[in-house]
């Protein structure tokens, strides 16, 4: 089973997300590391500030030894505190000489192995990640430290201030717990927000969709114009679309019904010689008169009904090579009469639809100049630039000749559609019922004049700008 393709608003949202997510974690992961690395500054400055409590409160006796404060400072008292110090060189405690000292909250750890290290003076030392001790992990800060004795040599000894690790995580595990309630929540704000706004801009593409959907059930003819300026291009062509195929449609309809009413006249006549009885030769010339009638009939509807049309995505055609294409064709048939045939195209002049259709439309307003032309036709072709934002250049063509012309009052009736299969145009024959067929199907406009340049007829068939 084929996998349904996702919408454009799902699409929307999920990269939305990804990215979101993407940008948000990163961001996370930073400010997570900015708060530590500031928590880890405040610990660094907290454990200083004891040391160097410690330190205001000691003393050094006259036998060369340290004397601690009486009292811890407050969050060295308790032995659950998690803060822990001591110091390692001569100490003195209630007359007692030994080498070490610990504070009250670390008389009962055992493993406080870094508390036995000895610093040069002035030298201190900070883990900025925690180490073993204490049961757990902690944060040790040192420091080594020369007390001056009158008339000695001064007592060297370190300080050493911990803090259990415990409290610092706690202290970034809120902040966490902070940051992910706060991204979590601006993710779900961003993507509703971005819902909304996804739903807002593909609206009218919805629009079009259901507009179709109407479309398609008779319930509308062609879309609607009001569309923002990126679909309105698209709904045009998707309207332009839809009339070339009613016109085809419409076109194919036309051709059968003319096609049955043009063939009605023939089979009668072959239906009345069947019922009368002719027999022989008369029967059989008849018949074929009746036949090539008939297959004149066809030829022609099939020459209607081949008509492409309008087309929205129709590519451009060159008119000389095809123009040059018929002319060397109708220089042969029309031989005798030595007949000059002139062109005047543009090379951006291009036709936008069949190329059987462009041949047909020339051929039969060529074969009509030649047909009438004493001495000389004349072909112009020129593109029709239209206005900003259009699709595509107009056409204007142009056959004249220097015959005997069209008079002013036959104009009307010349050009009039015909309807029947065997229908003929005074004068001009069958092909300028074709040339018609074929410029209703690509919304053109032909007209009939008096040629200034040869004084004969003029053709001139305009297709506006798409």
């Amino acid at each position: 089973m084929a996998r349904r393709p996702l919408s454009l608003q799902a699409r929307s949202l999920l990269a939305a997300s990804v990215i979101l997510t993407a940008f948000l974690g990163l961001a996370g992961v930073a400010l997570d590391r900015a708060i530590y690395d500031t928590l880890l500054i405040s610990l660094h400055d907290r454990l200083q500030g004891y040391a160097e409590a410690y330190m205001a409160k000691s003393d050094v006796s006259r036998a060369r030894r340290w004397i601690p404060p009486e009292i811890d400072p407050e969050p060295f008292l308790s032995p659950d505190s998690g803060f822990y110090a001591g110091m390692v060189g001569p100490v003195e405690v209630d007359g007692v000489r030994r080498d070490n000292w610990r504070s009250q909250s670390a008389y009962a750890v055992t493993d406080l192995p870094q508390f036995d290290a000895m610093l040069k003076p002035g030298a201190t030392a900070f883990t900025k990640a925690p180490v073993d001790g204490a049961g757990g992990k902690i944060y040790l800060y040192s420091v080594g430290l020369s007390w001056p004795v009158p008339g000695k040599e001064p007592v060297l000894t370190t300080i050493h201030v911990a803090e259990d690790a415990r409290h610092l995580d706690a202290q970034r595990n809120v902040f966490r717990r902070s940051l992910v309630f706060t991204f979590g929540g601006l993710v779900v704000g961003l993507l509703l927000l971005l819902l909304g706004l996804v739903r807002w801009i593909l609206q009218p593409t919805r629009r079009i969709a259901i507009e179709l959907v109407r479309v398609e059930h008779g319930e509308q003819e062609r879309l609607s114009t009001d569309y923002p300026l990126e679909l309105k291009r698209l709904s045009r062509s998707i309207n332009d679309f839809i009339d070339s195929e009613r016109n085809s449609l419409k076109r194919y309809r036309n051709t059968l019904a003319d096609l049955a009413h043009s063939l009605k006249t023939p089979l009668a006549v072959i239906r009345s010689q069947l019922e009368t009885g002719v027999e022989g030769k008369e029967f059989r010339w008849t018949v074929l008169e009746q036949v090539g009638r008939m297959d004149q009939i066809v030829a022609y509807q099939l020459s209607r009904a081949a008509t492409s049309g309008h087309s929205t995505f129709a590519a451009p055609i060159l008119i000389e090579p095809h123009a040059e294409e018929i002319v060397s064709g109708l220089e042969k048939v029309y031989s005798t009469k030595n007949i000059l045939c002139e062109f005047d195209i543009d090379p951006k002049a291009q036709f936008y639809g069949e190329e059987g259709d462009l041949l047909e439309l020339l051929g039969n307003l060529l074969e009509n100049a030649f047909k009438w032309a004493a001495h000389r036709v004349l072909l112009t072709a020129r593109a029709m630039p239209g206005a900003a934002g259009t699709r595509r250049n107009g056409l204007l063509l142009i056959v004249e000749d220097d015959g005997p012309g069209i008079p002013e009052d036959k104009v009307e009736h010349l050009l009039q559609r015909g309807v029947r299969g065997d229908e003929r145009v005074q004068g001009h024959g069958i092909g300028l019922a074709i040339v018609q067929d074929l410029l209703r199907a690509y919304r053109g406009i032909l007209t009939v004049s008096k040629s200034e340049n040869l004084g004969g007829a003029a053709f001139t068939v305009r297709f506006a700008p798409g």
